[in-house]
């Protein structure tokens, strides 16, 4: 995950010390972390530091990079694999899996059809929320950015 794959991760979930309930109704904190390094779930009433935030983001994106990194059989660039890893971050390992997202990416990574893909993705209890449609506009303009040599 490069930098600016971790910089759209966190522009979009924000960074909340104390824990909450996301619009998915889960217990969450830091960067929409819903469980520690340890895999315990957060609950009401945790508190962590701006720091611990930092620590439990990259050791969550870490996981999610490597299931994402299991699942994808074509070679991609580091913005290809940052914006697949936000995805699965937001929408779940399990979804990306199962997605066409997967398939095209899979198929040929270069596939220009791939940002409808990431469009696709724009819903939360039925309903079209202006925040997934920029993270998935965001997420699909990293995928097809050419990273710096």
């Amino acid at each position: 995950m490069n930098r600016a794959g971790v910089d759209l991760v966190k522009s979009f979930e924000g960074l909340k010390l104390d824990a909450y309930r996301c619009s998915a109704n889960k217990e969450t904190i830091g960067y929409g972390n819903t469980f520690y390094e340890d895999g315990s779930k957060v609950k009401m009433g945790d508190k962590i530091t701006p720091e611990r935030a930092d620590k439990l983001l990259t050791f969550i994106l870490d996981k999610f990079e490597d299931s994402v990194k299991r699942l994808v059989t074509s070679d991609l660039n580091d913005n290809q694999l940052s914006a697949v890893v936000s995805f699965a971050y937001n929408c779940g390992v399990n979804n990306l899996k199962s997605s066409t997202l997967l398939k095209k990416i899979n198929s040929n990574p270069d596939d220009p059809t791939i940002a409808d893909e990431f469009k696709k993705w724009t819903r939360a209890n039925g309903k079209v929320l202006t925040g997934l449609v920029k993270r998935r506009d965001a997420e699909s303009t990293l995928y097809f950015t050419k990273p710096n040599s």
